[in-house]
């Protein structure tokens, strides 16, 4: 099966800015929807507890479990849709696909203005992270057929510095229309946030354009017969060879146990910060854009750390960092210690997703067919990690009494990740001096 790249020019610096600017588009979501405001928002306007199926529940948790059932139904269907678009040829079809739900899904949260709503909000979250988290495996396997194994750090690094900028732009809009409605003329206080989130929808739709025209075009032609069969065997191949290749499959346990301690991390944090250092909304924000800044400067040095010395000793540094953060942050009590602590997190957040990214990049053949399935594996991974460290948390907090005790848990799992590491081979060939660039 070959992709339709053989006029494809690679390390194009127009292509792989198209690319980039996907996670400019998309980053809005995950910072403004999932991090910064829709959460708050969730839990202001709808009540304490609410029913579901008979059973009586917070809307917090009702939150949470929304979460869980969009990165379920993602890890669920993404390998055979994966699989669907390596056999037919349709990756760019599947992305926009997948970012005509999330954008729409996030304009549609402009209606959800009370509790009444709820559950329309509810649903739009849920097919929003859909969106989300279904678009990222066509795009993550655009790196294999955009660059060369050489550039891979670096490209990778450029996707989450643009969604970072991008992100942290629209969200200081949305919060000034927030803190200042009176400047717009706004009087009701439901009304900046549920603007917010329809900007989301335009700026995700609106600027995933530029990637669409710019990225290497699907097969043409009609979408083959049998597909649904065809991306199943493809996947079954590939799961397979990913239980062949010691490699591949070392790098996603390491990958499994290091993930799920990294989200956990972004998901918890700014309510631990409420919850143990007594943070206020407006503390938080800045947390957040602390985070976000630094997370681009994180990107890019490690990206450089890795092109001196391999993608292994860039993640291994960025391994003990974060179990030294988590393992301080049990006694962190102070706000200003609290910043210093989410400066170490900004540093190793941007680069510890990026490198990974790129690292499992370079372990695939350069012709390899399957990428997206391959990819694929990758985001299940990721999204069974992030359902496996929240869970972990939670059942420590729930014992302990305690979210203190749940971040040392959480560097228990950073220890496995580095030490699962130490026995991968990344096939790397960027020792220093071996490039010029």
């Amino acid at each position: 099966m070959s992709h339709s790249n053989s006029t494809i020019v690679l390390n194009d610096k127009k292509t792989i800015r198209a690319w980039s600017l996907f996670d400019w588009a998309n980053s809005a979501y995950a910072l403004v929807i999932s991090t910064a405001v829709f959460p708050a928002y969730y839990e202001a306007v709808t009540p304490e507890e609410v029913e579901v199926l008979g059973y009586s529940m917070y809307s917090s948790a009702l939150f949470s479990f929304a979460v869980s059932f969009s990165f379920v139904l993602v890890a669920l269907f993404s390998p055979f849709l994966s699989g669907m678009a390596d056999y037919g040829g349709k990756r760019m079809l599947f992305l926009k696909i997948f970012t005509t739900i999330g954008g729409i899904s996030c304009a549609a949260m402009f209606f959800f203005k009370d509790a009444s709503w709820m559950w329309f909000g509810t649903w739009a979250f849920v097919l929003a992270t859909l969106g989300y988290a279904g678009g990222i495996v066509f795009y993550n396997s655009y790196i294999p057929i955009i660059a060369t194994k050489d550039q891979y750090d670096k490209v990778s690094a450029q996707g989450f510095a643009y969604g970072y900028f991008g992100s942290v732009l629209l969200l200081l809009f949305v919060l000034f229309m927030i803190q200042k409605p009176e400047v717009f003329g706004i009087t009701d206080t439901s009304l900046p946030p549920r603007i917010g989130f329809l900007l989301v929808g335009v700026w995700w739709i609106a600027f995933a354009q530029l990637t669409f025209r710019y990225l290497p075009k699907d097969r043409e032609g009609p979408i083959p017969p049998n597909i649904l069969k065809r991306g199943y065997d493809e996947l079954k191949e590939v799961a397979k060879r990913v239980r062949n290749n010691k490699n591949v499959s070392r790098f996603l346990i390491s990958f499994f146990f290091f993930s799920a301690g990294v989200q956990t991390v972004i998901y918890l944090a700014s309510i631990f910060a409420k919850k143990e250092v007594g943070f206020t909304t407006s503390d938080i924000i800045l947390v957040v854009l602390i985070l976000q800044l630094l997370a681009i400067v994180g990107a890019y040095l490690f990206a450089f750390i890795s092109r001196k010395y391999g993608n292994k000793v860039s993640i291994s540094i960025m391994l003990v960092i974060w179990a030294f953060i988590c393992f301080v942050a049990c006694f962190t009590y102070g706000k200003i210690n609290f910043y210093i602590l989410s400066a170490f997190v900004g540093m190793v957040m941007g680069g510890i997703q990026s490198q990974a990214r790129s690292g499992y990049a370079k372990m695939l053949e350069k012709d390899e067919k399957d990428i997206t399935s391959y990819f694929s594996f990758y985001d299940v991974v990721y999204k069974v990690s992030v359902v496996a460290g929240t869970f972990i948390f939670g059942f420590i907090e729930i014992i302990t009494n305690s979210m203190r005790y749940s971040f040392l848990t959480l560097s228990i799992l950073f220890i496995i990740g580095f030490i699962v590491l130490m026995g991968v081979d990344f096939g790397d060939r960027n020792r220093v001096g071996e490039i010029e660039k």
